[in-house]
């Protein structure tokens, strides 16, 4: 007689076991989730910043990846297109510019600079070509290039400051503490400020600025400059009197702070003398309008 095994037992054991894991796994996979989804909440970013940011990520890999083999291949020209078409099509093109610093200058010239690389893939984007171009400006003394990503070109400009007015043949010209040509200047706009004047004397800027330190109650009364025979100063006082300085770095920087003392005790600026000569060592020679011109000792000043 044929014997009948019913395995049906067994099968409601495996099937229990089965559900149990089931159920323990979708346990691990909440408490898992839970974990993560905490650790992301304290993430100072959303979630569509996270997943633009992994996306950049596996971009960039892709492009690096697509580089590397190509450039292993002996093609450096053909992978550059390629990571560039890549780059592309994923949106890392300029798109935008950025430009900071450019406050006396006009911003549209830098713009002009930099706008030709628009749409242009960002790995194709010469930045040290761009700074070179931006140093040819004459307000820029020194420019900064960078790429934001996906999109976005940043240009901060650092400008020239202008010191004076040189004065040239029917014009006005803005120049910096070190004599570099800005711009031109309209008298209008240029009222207030310091004018020098004189063959060569945008290069003697800084050294003009040093001898007007060296006595500070002078500093701001000083309307004009003017460079004599390549070798010594004459300022005009904002009052129109003349002072006639020595040759000589020391002796004209000597003679500027003995003239400082000699008004602060005798009012000298705002007076009736119109010019002060103090070239020789020891006399200031004076000008009076109408009257033949005087000299006095410099300890007799005193």
């Amino acid at each position: 007689m044929a014997e009948t095994i019913n395995r049906k037992g067994k099968g409601v054991r495996r099937s229990a076991a089965a559900q149990s894991r089931a159920q323990a796994a979708r346990k691990a996979k909440a408490r898992t989730s839970g974990a993560v989804g905490g650790a992301l909440a304290l993430l100072p970013f959303t979630e569509e910043q996270l997943h633009k940011f992994f996306l950049a990520m596996i971009l960039g890999g892709a492009v690096a990846l697509a580089w590397f083999v190509a450039s292993l291949a002996g093609v450096p020209a053909l992978a550059q297109a390629q990571v560039a078409a890549v780059a592309s099509d994923a949106g890392f093109e300029v798109r935008r510019v950025q430009v900071t610093g450019a406050d006396r200058m006009n911003e549209l010239k830098v713009y002009e600079r930099v706008l030709a690389e628009r749409e242009r893939p960002m790995p194709l984007v010469d930045l040290e070509a761009i700074r070179a171009d931006l140093l040819a400006l004459s307000w820029v003394e020194d420019a900064r290039v960078s790429r934001q990503l996906p999109d976005k070109l940043v240009v901060d400009v650092v400008e020239r400051t202008p010191r004076a007015a040189l004065v040239k043949p029917g014009r006005l010209v803005l120049i910096d503490g070190t004599g570099h040509e800005l711009e031109p200047i309209s008298a209008a706009n240029a009222k207030g400020m310091l004018k020098v004047s004189g063959p060569g004397a945008a290069r003697q800027v800084a050294a003009l600025d040093a001898l007007l330190d060296a006595a500070p109650a002078l500093k701001n009364r000083v309307a004009e400059a003017e460079w004599v025979g390549n070798r010594r100063w004459n300022l005009t006082f904002r009052t129109g009197q003349v002072l006639a300085l020595p040759h000589g770095a020391d002796a004209s920087a000597g003679a500027l702070v003995q003239f400082a003392r000699l008004d602060g005790v005798n009012r000298l600026l705002g007076g009736k003398v119109a010019a002060f000569d103090m070239r020789a060592p020891d006399r200031i020679y004076m000008r009076i309008p109408g009257r033949a011109q005087q000299s006095l000792g410099t300890e007799g000043a005193r």
